[in-house]
């Protein structure tokens, strides 16, 4: 039986990826720094078998404890928030770069089969898009005074509209955040560690993962988690710009099993792979659905009018890459989960720190 690392591996997406693993067989080992942001004041329940180390992963002991008889990695240990970035910038770095060099200096000591890491696809920046002619762009970038005078999507060179496409990983990197930043570092540290000392490397770069288990009072998780703790205290969702930006929106559970498929499959060593849904979904959309879910349709989103510095206005994966190398396949369409992620809210507590979120945000200058 294979020993498998987890860092950050009691955090949302790492507690799912842990369950998919005992359930197929693999001996867990956890690391987790437990922070107040992420879990608050919740009880830890991990599956029978797994082992739970407390422990930052920039603690070199702590590493060196947990690395003890494992056969593999997956390096889910991250601060995850564009707009904190934006502003606790040694926090982000601190604890996604300092982390990922620490964990990856105690595996020349202690190597191990393969490393997956979990990646972002902030680092896109801009999505792919095509000009009225068909030309693929892959470097759109929207500009600050075109954004403050509500010109929301990006334009080309020649000031053409553009329509947004599935971004591939051929598209070039763009960071247009230090999360996005912090995240881009992690990946090529891994995959540069793992091809100079012979460990199979791989990078999964995650869209927006919803479903059970998200901190829903934490306004820097995921938009559908910020969307469930407003309309849960009563309140409309908050949404930034005019509500039209496009994301891929992909359930834990495949991003569990497409964790699970990257440590199996041979032939994903030494690639960066997109992990979503493969469908595009306006942010507007989404918070009538699960305002409807929910069963308060009345709750329309409030729309801001506003742009926070860091976002960007549309990015959705082409995930033929994951299909072809891993043979992943999505199986948890959002607007046929949200049953099941709404009864979830309603047991849960949840506080409402949205409006905290955006106060800091423009204390700082950072929304426009």
């Amino acid at each position: 039986m294979k020993r498998i690392l987890v860092t950050g591996g009691c955090g949302f997406i790492g507690r799912h990826v842990v369950q998919e693993l005992v359930e197929h067989g693999y001996a867990l080992c956890i690391l987790d720094a437990l922070l107040e942001q992420v879990h608050g004041s919740e009880a830890i329940s991990l599956p029978a078998g797994a082992e739970l180390i407390k422990g930052d992963v920039r603690d070199r002991d702590a590493v060196a404890e947990a690395l003890q008889g494992v056969d593999a990695i997956i390096h889910l240990a991250a601060e995850v928030g564009v707009g904190q970035s934006m502003y606790e910038i040694a926090r982000y770095v601190g604890a996604n770069d300092l982390g990922t060099a620490t964990l990856l200096e105690a595996l020349i000591k202690h190597p191990v089969e393969r490393i997956v890491v979990a990646s972002s696809m902030s680092v896109y920046g801009e999505g792919l898009y095509a000009t009225p002619s068909g030309r693929r762009v892959d470097n759109a970038r929207r500009q600050p005074n075109d954004i403050k005078s509500g010109q929301w999507n990006p334009l080309s060179a020649a000031d053409e509209s553009l329509s947004p496409l599935p971004t591939d990983e051929e598209k070039p990197v763009d960071l247009a955040s230090i999360y996005a930043l912090t995240k881009y570092a992690q990946e090529r540290a891994v995959l540069i560690f793992g091809e100079a000392y012979g460990v199979d490397a791989v990078a999964l770069r995650l869209f927006n993962v919803f479903g059970a288990g998200q901190a829903l009072s934490n306004p820097y998780t995921g938009v559908l988690a910020n969307f469930a703790s407003r309309l849960a205290n009563g309140q409309r969702p908050m949404i930034f710009e005019d509500g039209e930006q496009k994301r891929d929106f992909v359930h834990v559970r495949d991003v569990a099993r497409a964790f699970r498929l990257a440590l199996e499959q041979r032939q994903a060593r030494g690639h960066v792979i997109n992990i979503g849904s493969g469908r595009a979904y306006a942010i507007s959309e989404v918070a009538r659905l699960l305002a409807d879910a929910m069963g308060v349709p009345e709750r329309l989103p409030e729309i801001l009018g506003k742009a926070r510095a860091g976002d960007i206005r549309n990015c959705f994966a082409d995930i033929s890459k994951a299909r072809e190398l891993l043979g992943f396949e999505p199986q948890h369409r959002l607007e046929d989960s949200l049953d099941e992620f709404v009864a979830w809210v309603r047991n849960t507590v949840a506080i409402d720190r949205g409006a905290d979120m955006k106060r800091e945000l423009e204390e700082r200058g950072l929304v426009s």
